[in-house]
């Protein structure tokens, strides 16, 4: 063979053990990929079954501690502070006298007009009872003394014309009888007319003049008194001396506060929430109040839902008033409150974390099914609170329900159910370390039995 051809034989060697080596490689390579898709992924979760138990929805919220009665009490009249009769702390009934403020120019005031008012009253008496009587008495008389002049003198006149017609009398004796029957008639007309304007002007007008100033001088005297009184401070409710800024001798100025006084017996905790919770709360729904210094709630009802907005927040203002406060709930604490809005028996549920929202919104959760494969199912939630939801439909009684490694899980995926791991008690552990994987084990644990 001549070199030539043994180079040729040599490249064909090469290319044939090149796609040689080529085709076992995608041999190799399809073979693999088949494997793979033959394994499908198991994923590892953990399920509760769906079960029938009593749930409460609860609406908690954090809230401040106020008096439901509270007053600022301010005096009406700048003035020193003459003297204090209580402390703070002091427990005080509604009108007992608090405070008392230098007062010597107002009683004496008062005692002014309360001279003018009894004289405007005496006055009043006097001329109801006897000085109009006695006028109408006078005119009444005097209207009758001018009416028998008047018809005296008349009879005169008349009888003395007669004579004169007959030639008995002269013309002089006519005309002095004519005379004094004129005047006659006219004061007779005059005291008439007197007695008719007392009786039907003048007394009521005399009533007027003295009621107008009786009642001018009562009004005064109590102007006076009511400034007096302005001097010494009571307490308008029951309650207890929370604050007492000022000391005697102190300018106590006139609507700035002096004194107030809180009721604590009755206590509310008020609180601003959203409105979706808001509205399934009614008035009288039981609520618990939750301080860190008492072991125990203090139980508790909804006594007011405002009926409008707060326009700065957009909330709902609520209040829960504490049945029996306890000493330590004192005003102006802040406290975890919780509200059961609405309780159903007998509920079908599960675990709050087991229910999921699709991207449209819908509620859905994950079932096993018997092929061990995870099933999702569209369901339609009622109640719910932190710990559990309640299925109104889509999941029987039973059902295992993925509560644990379901998020984001893809429909039919298979999965493997895994047993909560117990909680491990180490007698020996006396470091002080942590056993948070236990905490977090138990309440899987719970909803599992």
């Amino acid at each position: 063979m001549t070199s030539t051809t043994i180079t040729t034989l040599a490249s064909r060697c090469k290319a044939a053990a090149f796609f040689t080596a080529i085709a076992v490689i995608l041999r190799i390579a399809t073979g693999c990929s088949k494997d793979e898709k033959e394994k499908e992924p198991v994923v590892s979760v953990q399920t509760t079954p769906a079960r029938r138990a009593p749930i409460s929805q609860v609406i908690s919220a954090e809230a401040v501690v106020y008096p439901l009665e509270q007053a600022t009490v301010a005096p009406k009249i700048s003035s020193t502070i003459k003297k204090f009769y209580v402390q703070r702390s002091a427990r005080v009934k509604k009108g007992q006298l608090l405070a008392e403020l230098e007062n010597k120019d107002l009683s004496a005031a008062a005692e002014s007009t309360k001279g003018d008012f009894e004289q405007a009253d005496a006055n009043y008496v006097t001329t109801v009872d006897a000085s109009l009587p006695q006028q109408i008495q006078k005119a009444q008389l005097d209207a009758v003394a001018a009416k028998s002049n008047f018809e005296a003198q008349q009879k005169v006149y008349e009888s003395r014309k007669e004579l004169f017609q007959q030639g008995a009398i002269p013309r002089k004796d006519l005309d002095s009888a004519e005379v004094a029957f004129l005047q006659a008639r006219s004061q007779n007309e005059q005291a008439q007319k007197q007695l008719a304007d007392l009786q039907r002007v003048g007394k009521e007008q005399t009533l007027k003049s003295v009621q107008g100033s009786r009642a001018s001088a009562e009004g005064r005297m109590r102007g006076a008194e009511a400034l007096l009184s302005y001097s010494r401070i009571a307490s308008p409710i029951d309650g207890v001396v929370t604050d007492r800024p000022l000391f005697e001798g102190d300018l106590a100025t006139a609507n700035q506060p002096l004194l107030t006084v809180m009721n604590t017996s009755r206590l509310i905790a008020k609180a601003h929430i959203a409105q979706s919770e808001a509205a399934v709360l009614k008035v009288g729904n039981p609520a618990e109040l939750k301080i860190p210094a008492l072991e125990g709630p203090v139980k508790g009802r909804v006594s007011l839902v405002s009926p409008a907005l707060d326009p700065g927040s957009t909330t709902i203002e609520v209040w829960v008033e504490a049945s029996k406060p306890d000493p330590a709930l004192k005003p102006g604490m802040t406290v975890q409150l919780s509200m059961t809005a609405k309780t159903v028996k007998d509920a079908l549920v599960v675990p709050t974390p087991a229910i999921y929202k699709n991207p449209e919104g819908t509620d859905y959760v994950l079932l096993v099914g018997s092929d061990g494969h995870a099933r999702l199912k569209t369901v339609q939630v009622g109640v719910r609170n932190a710990e559990f939801t309640q299925i109104v439909s889509g999941v029987a009684a039973g059902d295992p329900v993925i509560s644990s490694g379901g998020y984001g899980l893809p429909d039919n995926t298979q999965v493997k159910i895994e047993t909560p791991a117990p909680v491990e008690k180490d007698s020996d552990n006396k470091s002080g370390k942590s056993e948070k994987p236990a905490a977090a084990a138990k309440p899987a644990a719970k909803d599992k039995d």
